[in-house]
This record gives C-alpha cells, structure tokens and sequence, in this order.
C-alpha cells in the first residue's frame, strides 16, 4: 500500500472512532439524563428503580401532609387510588399544594421506602391535572372491579 493511501486510511479510521465515541458519550449521558414516571402501585410493586431518579406522581392524601418540627421538611402521602407511598419533601412547596390534588414530585426511595423529593410540581389551577397522573389514575380505575 502506498504511504499516502495508508495515511488516508489511518485518519478515516480516527475520524470513524472519533465520531463513535462522541455517540456513544452523547447516548450515555442521555440516558442518565431520563426521568421516568411511575405511579404509586408501581413503586410499591418495585418496579421504580431503587438507586436512580425518576418522577412519582399521584394524588394528595387527605389529612396526611404534617410538618415536624420549625424547619421546612414536609411528610405526605401520595395515591393512585389503589396505593400510598409516604413522600418526604424538604423545601418551600408550591403555593398550588393542597390535600386533595395532584402532583407529581422528582426524586429517589431511600432504604426505608419512603420517597425523598427533590422538587414538587403542583397544578397549574382547579382544572389540571399532569398527564401522567390522569393517566395513571385512569388505569388504575380500569383495573379496579365493579362492586
């Protein structure tokens, strides 16, 4: 092979594995960067994973939201109608938060279960709803019996 063919071959080779890795660095820190939603039945039936984000979504359990303590660390529960998950949220919540209402909160379970929030996201107003939580509450009545 001629020196000038070989040279050629060598950069087109470099140029493939540089645009390879850049890809695959760019696929990666993409998939790191997902945030999946999950309902309360699927977290407890540990389908959430244990050790990354993901977003948990649901409904405001009424007479559940306490505040122990001066600080700003608020414990509530969240529904899908069928299950609760206990939330732990330290920050100033949304000025829309209220039992009764959807939200969906950003965060991670820590070993005890308990679903610690890194942001809370109400409602926009009486109408809304996020469409994950509409549609998990929807699935979650379809699959409830007809008493």
């Amino acid at each position: 092979m001629k020196p000038i063919r070989r040279q050629r071959l060598i950069l087109i080779v470099l140029m493939v594995a540089g645009i390879g890795a850049g890809v695959g660095f760019a696929l990666k820190s993409f998939n790191e960067n997902l945030m999946y939603f999950f309902s309360t039945s699927d977290v407890l039936a540990g389908k959430a994973p244990p050790d990354r984000l993901f977003r948990l979504g649901g409904m405001v359990v009424k007479g559940s939201v306490q505040r122990p303590g001066d600080g700003l660390t608020v414990h509530f529960k969240l529904t899908d109608y069928s299950k609760e998950v206990a939330v732990q949220y330290t920050g100033i919540l949304p000025d829309l938060f209220r039992e009764g209402q959807g939200i969906v909160a950003n965060g991670k379970l820590d070993g005890r279960g308990v679903f610690v929030a890194d942001e809370v996201l109400a409602k926009h107003d009486e109408n809304y709803m996020p469409p994950e939580v509409k549609a998990s509450l929807k699935k979650q009545a379809a699959s409830k019996p007809i008493e």
